[in-house]
């Protein structure tokens, strides 16, 4: 029998009701409780306030804080693989308490095509973290303490890839060894910024906010793009370690089988862009985000690549059954 298409009245359903259980988790969540302090606003952006966020919805500045963390990461990642030093301590501060890098190492890359994209996507995130600061402005957060070594057999990329089977338990995993080491580390990444940006979307009640987090979004999707790209010309091996990099992620962000790997198929078909049924990019909560970054699929406030969690609201990742 052939499965027929899902009408777009019961497409536009689901979508309605998966943003139903994305702000009764954001209620749910106590990481809510204490809010951000009144009356800031992004002032960069083109002001505007959040007064038609529902109560007990996130409201725009604890959204852009949120992915302020994870841009914070990606861009520490990008800056030590590309030129191995990092942000600069006027770059990290912020409300709440900041925190030290567990520093990469520059990569010295065999491919200069692949050093070249490297170079470009460090510049953005450089972009992307001085943006948000600016936009934010004092509400802005500091950058948590972060973990992006690749020496240490318990640091997070280590961990990562053990839970993914790369390596042996108890054995380091070094992103910045070689191109195609920094491409699996850079996937670990990508995939999880693009599904964050796309669940806050329907969260945002601004439209300057939101155009702005939909530029982030589609600049976050060229690099997960070009990622996948390069690492399924990298061949059998490196495509079969990007589909254990996004088991493993299926297996920490929540009970959905959701994540994509680059190969569609043993045929050698490709899957570089990663989507449902109906051709749209699936999306993550902020929940979901956090059990893979901390790397751990429970409610927890803190581990894996930020060892004393996020700062801002959105901090606390729950259990899934």
């Amino acid at each position: 029998m052939i499965d027929l298409p899902d009408s777009p009245l019961s497409i536009l359903k689901r979508r309605s009701d998966k943003l139903k259980e994305r702000r009764m988790f954001f209620r749910k969540t106590s990481g809510f409780a204490a809010g951000m302090a009144g009356g800031v606003i992004l002032t960069a952006c083109g002001g505007g306030s959040n007064e038609s966020v529902a109560a007990g919805a996130p409201t725009d500045p604890e959204i852009l804080n949120f992915a302020l963390n994870l841009e914070y990461l990606e861009a520490q990642f990008y800056l030590y693989a590309t030129t191995g030093a990092g942000l600069v301590d006027g770059q990290t501060t912020g409300t709440g308490t900041r925190g030290a890098v567990i520093p990469g190492t520059k990569v010295n890359f065999s491919d200069p095509v692949v050093a070249a994209y490297a170079k470009e996507i460090a510049a953005d995130e450089l972009a992307h973290v001085a943006f948000l600061r600016s936009a934010l402005g004092a509400s802005a957060v500091a950058m948590p303490a972060i973990d992006i070594g690749g020496t240490d057999p318990n640091g997070a990329f280590s961990k990562a890839a053990q839970a993914a089977g790369l390596v042996p338990a108890g054995t380091a995993f070094n992103p910045y060894a070689d191109d195609t080491s920094f491409l699996l580390g850079a996937f670990i990444f990508e995939d999880v910024g693009v599904t964050a940006y796309k669940g806050a979307a329907p969260l945002i009640s601004n439209k300057t906010y939101l155009e702005a987090a939909a530029g982030i979004l589609a600049a976050e999707a060229y690099h997960a793009g070009l990622v996948r790209t390069v690492l399924y010309s990298k061949g059998i091996s490196a495509q079969t370690a990007a589909g254990k990099i996004s088991d493993a992620r299926d297996s920490l962000d929540g009970s959905a089988d959701v994540d994509q790997g680059i190969a569609a198929d043993a045929s050698g078909a490709s899957n570089i862009v990663p989507l449902d049924a109906n051709g749209i990019a699936y999306s993550r909560t902020p929940d979901d985000v956090l059990n893979i970054v901390y790397l751990n699929p429970g409610a927890v406030n803190r581990g894996g690549f930020f060892p004393s969690g996020m700062n801002g609201s959105l901090v606390m990742s729950s259990a899934f059954s």
